[in-house]
């Protein structure tokens, strides 16, 4: 499947959602998503969207913390709407762009997005038209990945990504994911979209894997990776590579290596 205005390092397929939930989500996302879900519910929100909601760990989190609130989730990928209406069926679910998002002016007094700022094509486009469905004073919280060394697990898998692909390795947790690391961009761009950052934190949480071959199954078919990996060839051989590297580096598991992420709030 192909998702219409999205290029090949941020493309999902009808079966990766269930590996990313089944292997990633546990150990990278929901730290994450236990510390936003906190930092929401204090906001004492009453209608609140969530952009690139996943497979719903967040949205969960934020019905169980704020159940008189009514909560929109959004997924640019058809696919991830599918699987995360099930696991979160108490949101309104909707496939959704970031930037033309089918909502009215001022519809919500919370905006939440987890991991997902770093997918938009234009983030000062986004952030804009996130500004647009926030009520005045409303506030936009969300999350982004800190640089690919603040990250262990994914500097491992990138060590052995490149070990599998020597000449080309695929570079999509480098470019995707960690590539919206500064602080003082976020910052400028909220600033472009007419926005006022309230708040600006470092927060680095551990994950905790059951073995590094599940980290690699997860991360080679259930993120936009497994494309790349496609595309240069047979994947067995690649995936007995990247768990002997990721294994020498972090350990067969059970491993716990920590990860670093900003978290930005600001006021419409």
């Amino acid at each position: 499947m192909r998702v219409t205005g999205i290029n090949a390092d941020q493309r999902w397929s009808q079966s990766m959602p269930a590996a990313y939930e089944q292997y990633l989500v546990p150990v990278v996302f929901r730290p994450f998503a236990e510390d936003l879900t906190a930092r929401a519910a204090a906001l004492r929100p009453r209608r609140i969207l969530e952009l690139a909601a996943g497979t719903g760990v967040l949205t969960a989190g934020l019905l169980a913390a704020t159940p008189s609130a009514e909560v929109t989730a959004t997924d640019l990928n058809e696919a991830m709407v599918a699987f995360g209406s099930t696991r979160a069926p108490g949101a309104v679910w909707r496939q959704a762009d970031a930037q033309q998002l089918p909502f009215p002016d001022g519809g919500f007094d919370l905006v939440v997005c987890q991991f997902g700022v770093m997918f938009f094509p234009d983030r000062i486009e986004a952030f804009t038209e996130i500004r647009r469905v926030l009520a005045p004073g409303g506030r936009f919280l969300f999350s982004t990945w800190g640089p690919l060394g603040t990250h262990a697990f994914e500097v491992a898998l990138q060590a052995g990504l490149e070990r599998a692909f020597p000449a080309d390795p695929p570079r999509f947790f480098q470019t995707v994911p960690h590539g919206y690391a500064d602080p003082a961009v976020v910052a400028a761009d909220l600033a472009a979209a007419g926005f006022a950052v309230e708040d600006e934190q470092e927060l680095t949480l551990d994950g905790q894997a059951v073995s590094t071959a599940d980290l690699v199954t997860g991360y080679l078919t259930g993120t936009p990776v497994r494309a790349a990996i496609e595309e240069r060839g047979p994947g067995q051989a690649v995936r007995a590579t990247v768990i002997e590297e990721m294994t020498a580096r972090l350990g067969p598991g059970p491993v716990t290596a920590p990860m670093t992420a900003y978290v930005f709030r600001a006021a419409a």
